[in-house]
């Protein structure tokens, strides 16, 4: 006699068994996604080093440039730091022909935009003449003026006297959400942000196509706006002032709104300094300003002390854009380089 065997058991190890083989691949799928996942993550660190480094391969030859560059005596925007063609021994110099952009290194390029920082005013060593110039340049109201110029100099100093429209830690702890007045030199010009007084329009000034204008295209002398309006500045705080330079702004780079804001400089005397530099001015048909004693003859006698007072003729702080690129990578390191006749020194470095 024939005996069968009960059939269900078979399914159910059928079943079992392809229950088996599903999750398996699942976890096969997982595993494989996840290995793909993680050569990614390395090949992206690996490309995140290979760019530190092409980063700071464009810092170097930065530095190489200003240190050749720094024996010229004067600093303007004709010289190659500026993308400019070079100024007298430079055309004859190692920097001869040399590019800004696209400088291979390794397996990638770098490309340079580097901006002198003498250009701007030096908002950690501004004193109140200074501010409430740039602030009447501006068209800030009356008011406000004193506030702001006081603030930003109670923000800077290091002690906890407060000044008479100003404000220390006791004002600022009271604001939502509370902080501290730093009692330092500010290391991000946005830090003016938190100052007493400056509003995000008096930071960034007006719209474009004011400050594209002529520097006292929309200038309100200091009287400020109607009650309601709302503020049109020419410019911004941020457009002319920096929280890293010697404290001395250059004649030859600084932009017209800047030199507006040098007290005792009218209209004119600005205007008389753009065409001597521009070569309309100088004896020999140079671009530059060689040395402030050449604008006597432009500006008039309280004009050229304040000039003397606040104002170089070279830069000597420089921020420089370092974007490394290798193949679809790409990415922007930012440095401070100060330069003290042939050497230069790297003050920051840091990825954008």
């Amino acid at each position: 006699m024939k005996i069968l065997r009960p059939q269900s058991h078979r399914g159910v190890a059928i079943i079992f068994v392809l229950i088996a083989i599903t999750v398996l691949s699942i976890m096969a799928g997982l595993f494989a996604f996840s290995m793909k996942v993680e050569t990614r993550l390395a090949g992206n660190s690996d490309k995140d080093e290979q760019l530190l480094w092409v980063g700071r391969a464009g810092v170097e030859r930065a530095r190489w440039i200003l240190a050749l560059e720094g024996q010229v005596p004067f600093t303007d925007k004709n010289q190659i730091w500026a993308g400019g063609p070079g100024e007298g021994p430079e055309t004859n110099s190692a920097l001869a022909g040399i590019s800004l952009d696209n400088f291979p290194v390794g397996e990638g390029t770098v490309s340079l935009k580097m901006t002198e920082l003498e250009s701007k005013l030096n908002v950690n060593g501004a004193d109140t003449p200074l501010i409430q110039q740039v602030l009447t340049t501006m068209g800030v109201s009356a008011s406000d003026m004193s506030v702001v110029a006081d603030s930003i100099q109670d923000w800077v100093d290091r002690d906890d006297s407060t000044r008479p429209a100003g404000a220390e830690s006791d004002y600022y702890q009271g604001l939502s959400p509370p902080y501290y007045s730093k009692n330092a030199p500010m290391d991000d010009i946005s830090e003016l942000l938190l100052v007493k007084g400056v509003t995000l329009p008096m930071f960034r000034g007006g719209s474009d196509t004011n400050r594209m204008g002529a520097a006292f295209q929309h200038h309100h002398l200091g009287f400020g706006n109607a009650p309601g309006e709302t503020p049109d500045y020419p410019f911004g705080l941020k457009d002319v002032f920096t929280p890293f330079s010697t404290g001395k702004l250059n004649v030859n780079t600084a932009d017209e709104n800047t030199l507006t804001c040098i007290p005792g400089l009218d209209t004119t005397s600005v205007q008389n300094i753009l065409k001597f530099r521009s070569g309309e001015g100088g004896t020999d048909g140079s671009m530059a300003v060689q040395n402030l004693g050449q604008l006597q003859s432009v500006v008039g006698a309280q004009a050229m002390a304040q000039i003397n007072r606040y104002c170089t003729v070279r830069g000597s702080t420089y921020e420089v854009h370092a974007t490394a690129t290798i193949g679809d990578y790409s990415r922007e390191y930012i440095a401070i380089l100060f330069r003290n006749g042939p050497n230069v020194q790297v003050v920051s470095f840091h990825w954008n």
